[in-house]
């Protein structure tokens, strides 16, 4: 990599990571799963830098390592192991507080099957147009709406949501 094409790529790193790692987080529902996704997501860019001009670009380009590089991990369907050196003897108290909103919305997320799980990311968090999201995920326009559709319906029902309907005007249990 040529001395201005590195100075660029780091510089877009640092001011789009952030960003990148909340949209690899929010894939795998796994901080260090994230980080290695986001890290993995880097490299491939890194080698075809040179040909990224528009900073938009960039970030679309890694966006779309990731939806493919998280894809193609899924697949690989490996069973995670937890090794420990002691066994407890029963489960942690999970304390006094309920779990945040937040937490209860991120479990739910993370319940979603992979690419329903995806769909809603790059609709909903970051924003993309159904067409825009086809395009990310290399899938078609019909399967992006059907995948949104019953992501949210699934969510609103994990997170027990009413829903709207916007024919009536009014919201049902």
């Amino acid at each position: 990599m040529r001395a201005d094409d590195r100075d660029d790529f780091t510089a877009f790193v640092r001011e789009r990571s952030p960003n990148l790692m909340r949209v690899a987080f929010l894939l795998t529902g796994d901080r260090g799963l994230a980080e290695d996704l986001l890290q993995t997501s880097l490299e491939k860019t890194s080698r075809h830098w040179h040909k990224i001009r528009e900073p938009d670009a960039a970030y679309a380009y890694v966006r779309r390592a990731m939806v493919n590089t998280h894809i193609s991990w899924r697949r690989r369907r490996t069973v995670p192991e937890v090794l420990l050196e002691d066994l407890p003897d029963r489960a942690p108290d999970p304390g006094p507080h309920p779990p945040a909103r937040s937490g209860a919305a991120l479990a739910a997320l993370a319940g979603l099957p992979p690419r329903m799980r995806t769909v809603i990311v790059l609709r909903f968090y970051e924003g993309l147009s159904e067409a825009d999201t086809a395009a990310a995920m290399g899938s078609s326009l019909g399967s992006v709406k059907s995948q949104a559709s019953r992501g949210l319906a699934r969510l609103r029902v994990e997170l027990d949501e009413p829903t709207h309907s916007f024919a009536s005007g009014k919201t049902q249990p």
